[in-house]
């Protein structure tokens, strides 16, 4: 190393000194997001008070339940006859309007029964002529009679004025008297036999004869017989559970199928027992069913409450006394008429599950029926003319033999 290797100071490096960080201010983020989070849990919270305000007002005047269901007639077709089942005219699923025949049974007996019936009546009545020529008869006897008696008391006579005059004996006086007492006797006879002829007819006519009312009878029942051997719909509506075959023999008050009237339905709706202190007779509802969705709304009416809970009138009641009890709440069932109307528009069946919204607004009804406000009754017309062809047929034999 020499003297030029040496450094000089011109050559020795200068060190540099580093700059001095500025702090940056870095933004708080922890408090945006808790703003946001009570800015959001109060938004809910006013959310939840307003709905629960809105729900307290339009709510707190109605009673809901799902636990409803459509209801109607099952009208049960039964014979009144037995018999041997030779058509069949419906099914199920079909639509029978009230009247039509639905079941022919074998009407060979009650055929032959109405014969035999009608030549009964056919032959009382010509009987009845008879007594009544045999009541017109009875008189001339009693006039017979009557003339015997008076000849016999004038011959009586007769003969006691001979006897005082000693013309003829004693005992031809005794014959004339015992004349006498046999022609009273035949007279009485024969008023007797008039009476007696006159009380089978007396105040009556050929209609009217006890004997012939009689024959009437059997006549019309036979009829009856042959028309219940055609078995028809008490009431119009659709056939379901037919049991019934061809060749079937059955007895009478067997159901042989049932027809059940759509056009003529209700709701039960139940009710749970802390929701019927507001629900009255008349008040409005707003049904929904579960086959239609919130499309359809039907509007019905509160008719009346059942006379107990489901459990009361079940197969197996609950024994409560017994010491192994639970408290359920029990459920009414409420009855709900429907407008007949949107029904048609709309069908339902039997069965099917109704949203039920009932508007307790209006407290004027009453909550049960009381007596005398009875507003359900259903009848048919069908059975109603079943005498008018026996009418007939009696009116006609009578006319052909009196």
């Amino acid at each position: 190393m020499n003297a030029n290797d040496v450094p000089r100071p011109a050559d020795v490096a200068t060190p540099t000194l580093a700059p001095t960080p500025v702090p940056i201010a870095v933004p708080n983020r922890k408090r945006p997001a808790r703003v946001g989070l009570i800015l959001g849990a109060t938004t809910l919270a006013l959310t939840a008070i307003a709905a629960a305000i809105y729900a307290a007002s339009t709510f707190r005047d109605q009673q809901t339940t799902e636990d409803a269901f459509v209801n109607g007639n099952v009208v049960n077709v039964t014979a009144q006859v037995g018999g041997v089942v030779t058509a069949l005219a419906a099914d199920n699923t079909d639509y029978v309007t009230a009247g039509s025949p639905l079941v022919k049974l074998d009407d060979v007996d009650a055929q032959l029964a109405l014969a035999r019936a009608t030549a009964q009546l056919a032959k009382t009545v010509r009987q009845a002529r008879a007594q009544v020529a045999a009541a017109g008869q009875a008189g001339a006897p009693l006039q017979l009679r009557q003339i015997d008696l008076a000849r016999a008391k004038a011959d009586q006579a007769r003969r006691q004025t001979l006897q005082a005059s000693g013309a003829i004996a004693g005992e031809e006086v005794a014959h004339a008297e015992e004349t006498v007492l046999t022609a009273q006797a035949a007279l009485d006879a024969a008023k007797q036999q008039l009476a007696g002829s006159q009380a089978l007819v007396d105040r009556t006519s050929i209609e009217s004869n006890p004997d012939v009312m009689a024959a009437a009878a059997q006549v019309r029942d036979a009829v009856v017989a042959t028309y219940r051997t055609r078995v028809p719909a008490p009431v119009s509506g659709v056939v379901t559970r037919r049991n019934v075959q061809l060749g079937q023999k059955i007895n009478p008050g067997v159901a042989l199928m049932s027809v059940v009237p759509l056009d003529h339905l209700w709701v039960d709706a139940n009710f749970k027992e802390s929701q019927l202190g507001d629900i009255r007779i008349g008040q409005a509802v707003t049904l929904r069913a579960d086959l239609y969705g919130h499309s359809v709304a039907y509007d019905g009416t509160v008719v009346g409450q059942d006379a107990g809970t489901g459990s009361a009138f079940s197969l197996l009641p609950a024994q409560n006394a017994t010491g192994n009890w639970i408290k359920v709440v029990q459920r009414i069932p409420i009855r709900i008429a429907l407008d007949p109307k949107q029904v048609a528009a709309h069908p339902l069946q039997l069965g099917l599950s109704m949203k039920v919204t009932v508007d307790t607004s209006q407290q004027a009804g009453a909550r049960l029926a009381a007596a005398g406000t009875t507003a359900h009754g259903d009848q048919t017309e069908v059975f109603a003319n079943q005498l008018t062809p026996a009418d007939d047929i009696v009116r006609t034999v009578i006319q052909a033999n009196r």
